[in-house]
Parts: C-alpha cells; structure tokens; sequence
C-alpha cells in the first residue's frame, strides 16, 4: 500500500451547504475541489433527487438559493462586462436563474451590491443582506457622477487606510473600517433596492416568518459590543421598521424560526464568558421579551477538527414544531432535536462530524453531509421514523484505493482530576521491534476538539514513518462548560494535560523513541506550542502555527483581541498587566532550546503575524535554531483553505522541519 501523501488533498471532493428544496421533494448542495493548475478551488451544483445530477460547470458556483421547487439563484460573474466591473473592484452582485427542468442558467438580475443572503417573501420580493461602505452607503442608488466622485475618492485613498473604530480589520474579511452589513428590500423584478437599515447599523442574523423580518444588530460608530445587541422586525410589505427589544449583557449566537415561534440561542456569559455554551428563549414576537425554553450545557455548534472540508453550511434549522441543530458531544458533532415542551432528542449520534443539515418538514428524511468511518465527506440521509442511515454519495469512494489510512487508536490518561481523550495513529509497516519518530499534535480553539474524522495532515506524517498522536485538554469542547472552562488560566491545566497524556502515550507504545517526539499546533494550538518550548526540551522539534505569544500585543492588533483577551484572561487590560504577561509564552522565551519552525500569514488578523514575529526574534535572539515561513495573501485559515500551493509548502515546510531533527537525533542515539 502507498502512503497518503502531501499533495493527495488535491484529488479529494469537499461537499458543503446541502439545502432542500421548497417543496422537500429534491435537494441541492456545492462540491469543490482544487485546481493546482491555477491554485484555487473550483465549486459546482448538484442536484439530488434519487439520483445525482451536476447541474453548473464553471467552476465558480459556491453559494445557491432556492427561488422556488423548480429554480435556483446563484451569483456569478461570467459575462465580459461582469468581469470587467470585477476587476474594477466594484460592489455588484449578479444573479444567474437555473431551471432545474432543463436549460442553461440565464441571468435574472443584477444587485447593485455585494449581496450576501437573500430571502424570498410571500410577495415575490427579496429581504436581502449586503455589504456598504458606511462613509457612501447610498453608492448603490447613486447616479453616474456622483459615484465617480466617491470612486475617485477611493482611487486617490488607495495608498491609505484610516482606522477610526473597533474592530478595523477582520480575519478573512480584510479592512472592515466602516463597513456593516445592511439590509434591503428588494422588489421581485430587482428593479427597485432600497435600504432600510440605517448607516451605522450592522444585522448580525436575521429570520422570516411569513411576510415579517427579524433581524439582530446594532449601530456604532467607534466601538462594537457584542453584549448590547437589537431585536428588530420589519414588514416585507411595506419596509416598516420596529425596535423589539434592546438586550443588556446578552451574547447572542442566532436566532431561529420553528413554525410560528422565533427562537433565541444566547448567553450571559456569567461562569466562563464568552465561551459558555448557549441557551434556547422562546421570544415574544411582539415585545422582544425572552423566557426560558431550555437550559442548554452542550455545544451547539460542529467544533470537530478537521483539514478535509471547503465550505459551510447549515448547523440549524427549524420545522414546524422542531428544532434541530448541530452538536458536539465529546470527539464527534451529532444532530439533535429540540421540540417546543423542552424535549431533547438525539437524531443521528454515529461518531464523526456532521458538517451541514438539511431538514424538511415534508421530508421524513434528514440529509447531512458527514465524515464518517474515518473517510472523507459524503452525502448521508437518515430516516427520522426508523433512525436507519445511508450512505447516498460516492464522490470520494476511490481516494484512499491502495492507500495507507491509519487508524484511531484510543488513549486516556487521568490528569488533573479530569479524564482526558485522545488517539494515536500507528506508522504505515509498523514494526513493534522497531523505534519510532512521533508527532503530538494540539488543536486550535481552545473550544474545539479532535476526534476519530480523517486528517490529512495526520496520514500524511503516519504515511512517512510516524506516530501520531493527539487529544483534548481540558479547555476543549464537547464535555460541557466546567470542562471548557480556562478562562485566566491558560497554560496551567492544559499544560499538564497535555504534558500527562504524551507520559501515557509513550508508556503504550514503547516503539515511539522519546528523543525523537516532535510537536506542533495551530490557534490555539500555537499559544500551547509557544508555551511548551518555554516550559520543556522534551520534544527535538517544535511547529508554531499562527499562534499567540504576547496577550499584550495581541489585545490591540486581533479582530477579537479588544475583547477575547480580557474575557479569555479573566483579566483587566489596563489594569492587570502582570496576570496578562504571566500567561504570555513571551515571557518564557528565555528557557526555550527546542529548534522551532514558525508559520504564520500576513492577512491573518485572528493571530496577526507580530505574535509569531515576536516569538521567533526572540529565539533567534538567544541563538535557538528558529525558521519563519510567512505566507503572503493567506488568513487564519491557511491549513484548511488556503490556495492549494500555499497549503503544500506549510505541510511540506513543517515536514521536513520534523524530518530535519528527527533524523538528527536518530543518527545521535
């Protein structure tokens, strides 16, 4: 058997956003896949209704609505003049309308904005989301002249950037300084847009019941604050607007329509902040006003890892008397079921990830897209009558032919008074009379977890002679709030965790040679890298990936820095500087004598590059052996949907950073 390698992701299939039609009776859904030849990704329509039809061909076609049973809205650019105004950077967004009963799309109209949801009303005409400039936010009706005015002011700006509130930038958003997502109301034939939301206010979720739009948000001019948000409702007919309710010290995550009834999923925030796993309120539709319909200590969201996916999809959607969503409980994502007398039903709890749901309420089938069995992504349905699964699609049945795939082997060590989770995955002709090299890998988050799903990353070091070995500290999700809970304590608990459960691996598995143990992590996972090389010389080599090193730093310079710091650290950023340096991995450069590879991107504004700057000057500094890889034009999610080149020079920079020691401690033992 051959060995998974680096560029092998390039020949997977990575299907995202399953939606059923209005009628329940077909769904539709987005698979992508790499094109190395011009390093991008390529996305397409299906269709599936019994059987599987490609329906686009282009290449670009990755987000969809449904306009009615037998028609699909898609934006696009693929005339000469679409592409033209594209690469003028102009706000636009044209609309292609696909017969399903035959024909090829044919454009339908034309947004004179950069349109990023659409919902169609009993009237015919669209409640729309956008994006607009703050400073010019009547560009989109504006005549001839007065846009080239405004243009002409962007073109002489174009070596500027004015940053004049929080947050100015946005991973994978760029330079979001007076930018805010808008609401409009769109006539059925597109030809009358207006706004309807103000200037400064920004809609963070939004939801119809019959011809009423609810939406979230707030203005603001300086400072946004996620914990004073705005109900609102608007009658599609005539684009009235009412404040419902103004919420004080409320996060919330979204709202849902289940029949009749709006619900909220939300947080106080009060035992462990922003990370406190939501709520479900029944909301007065009238008033705003919240009761409790669940209390709710699990997650509700799919937090299991992953390097194998492209794309999004819905984690919860409403019927007619139910709700269902999206879970992670332990090392796997699961659907469950919440009815409106507090009932909570598992629907489908096979162990893996579910990665996006469709449910109709004329469907007694519920359609998901699924890594299971240590495979990669497929179509799935599962009988909500008899509970029986099936697997529908093959897309990615011939991937893993005449390949090695290592399989999860579970470990767990007690630490800390709490059970910790993990897996080892055995190198490809594991010899036990041999000795090995071995991989730990840490996830990002911390509120994220790994599980049993197939990791590219992973095979591919397994595949050239490694273990591989992984786990869940606590500070992971899954396991409820008191188990997520280190908020003002990073780098003690989950620390010693992670430092108890390599002990337990290595007392498994005799073969894994302790001298040639290599580390890495991205996120969260790179703070613990940094912290690790402060604290031990235990592993020969060490990867940082977009990583956090100077809580400090990091409080000015994250999209989410101006409140995560102080929320993560339980600490005052003016006030608690030496709690704030104390749990910084910069502090503790000082002890490092692992040879560290750092990776890092200049347009991730989640870590911004200073932190792993800092980290590695200082290492380079005291003469510890120290690479940076920067990686121009990619974000925070570099390792999961970067261009494809970019993602097989991190693998191969971080491989051969391994191979480097490893190999260097072998020919020393």
């Amino acid at each position: 058997m051959e060995p998974i390698g680096i560029k092998d992701f390039l020949n997977y299939k990575y299907l995202s956003d399953v939606k059923y039609a209005p009628d329940g009776k077909r769904a539709a859904f987005v698979v992508s896949n790499c094109n190395e030849d011009e390093n991008c990704y390529e996305s397409r329509l299906w269709l599936y209704d019994g059987t599987f039809r490609q329906m686009t061909d282009l290449g670009k076609e990755a987000r969809y609505f449904w306009e009615n049973e037998n028609t699909i809205l898609f934006p696009a650019v693929r005339s000469a003049k679409e592409k033209k105004r594209a690469e003028k950077k102009e706000q636009f967004a044209s609309f292609y309308r696909l017969d399903l009963r035959g024909g090829e799309a044919i454009h339908a109209f034309t947004l004179p904005f950069s349109a990023e949801r659409l919902e169609k009303l009993p009237n015919g005409s669209y409640a729309v989301l956008g994006s607009i400039d703050a400073n010019a936010p009547d560009y989109y009706c504006m005549n001839k002249e007065d846009r080239e005015k405004v243009e002409k002011g962007y073109a002489d700006d174009a070596d500027y950037e004015v940053f004049d509130e929080l947050p100015y930038w946005m991973n994978g958003g760029g330079i979001v300084n007076k930018s805010r997502t808008a609401l409009f109301l769109v006539s059925a034939d597109a030809k009358t847009v207006r706004r309807v939301t103000e200037p400064f206010f920004t809609v963070d979720a939004i939801e119809t019941i019959g011809d009423l739009v609810y939406f979230l948000g707030d203005s603001y001019m300086a400072r946004r604050d996620l914990m004073h948000p705005k109900l609102y409702v608007m009658d599609g007919n005539t684009g009235e607007i009412r404040l419902l309710k103004a919420y004080e010290g409320l996060y919330i995550e979204r709202i849902q329509a289940v029949g009749e009834r709006l619900i909220m999923t939300a947080t106080e925030g009060r035992d462990i902040g922003l990370n406190e796993n939501v709520d479900f309120y029944l909301i007065d539709r009238d008033t705003g006003e919240l009761s409790m319909l669940y209390e709710n200590t699990e997650s509700l969201w799919n937090s299991v890892g992953s390097d194998v996916r492209h794309g999004g999809g819905e984690s919860m959607i409403g019927t007619d008397d139910r709700l269902y969503y999206i879970t992670t409980r332990f090392e796997s994502s699961h659907l469950y079921a919440l009815d409106m007398q507090e009932n909570n039903v598992p629907i489908a709890t096979e162990i893996g990830s579910i990665d996006a749901v469709a449910i109709h309420p004329g469907n007694d089938t519920a359609l998901f897209i699924a890594l299971y069995e240590g495979s990669l992504q497929e179509l799935y349905a599962k009988d909500l009558r008899t509970g029986e699964l099936t697997k529908l699609s093959h897309f990615n049945d011939d991937a893993f032919r005449d390949k090695y795939v290592a399989k999860c082997e579970p470990v767990s060590v007690e630490s800390e008074g709490w059970r910790i989770d993990g897996w080892v995955l055995k190198p490809k002709d594991y010899d036990p009379e041999k000795k090995y090299p071995a991989v730990f890998d840490i996830h990002g988050g911390p509120k994220t977890v790994y599980g049993t799903v197939f990791y590219h990353e992973m095979q591919v070091w397994a595949g050239l002679g490694y273990f591989v070995f992984f786990c869940n500290p606590k500070g992971s999700d899954g396991r409820g709030d008191a188990f997520a809970d280190i908020m003002g304590h990073y780098g003690e608990t989950d620390y010693k965790n992670l430092m108890d459960f390599a002990d337990e691996v290595l007392r498994r598995y005799p073969a894994i040679d302790p001298k040639r143990v290599c580390e890495t992590g991205g996120s969260y996972g790179g703070f613990m890298t940094n912290w690790i090389i402060g604290h031990t010389d235990r592993f020969c080599a060490c990867a940082s990936q977009r990583s956090i090193s100077n809580w400090l730093s990091f409080n000015g310079i994250s999209d989410i820095g101006y409140y995560f710091v102080g929320d993560q650290n339980h600490a005052d950023f003016y006030t608690d500087h030496a709690k704030l340096w104390e749990h910084s991995p910069l502090k503790y450069a000082k002890n490092v004598k692992t040879p560290t590879l750092f990776i890092h991107s200049d347009e991730d504004y989640r870590c911004p590059l200073d932190q792993g700057l800092q980290m590695y000057a200082a290492l380079v500094d005291r003469g510890v052996p120290a690479r940076l890889c920067l990686f121009h034009g990619e974000n925070h999610e570099l390792s999961r949907s970067g261009k494809p080149l970019h993602r097989i020079r991190r693998l191969t920079e971080i491989t051969n950073w391994f191979e480097k020691y490893a190999k260097q401690q072998g020919e020393n033992t």
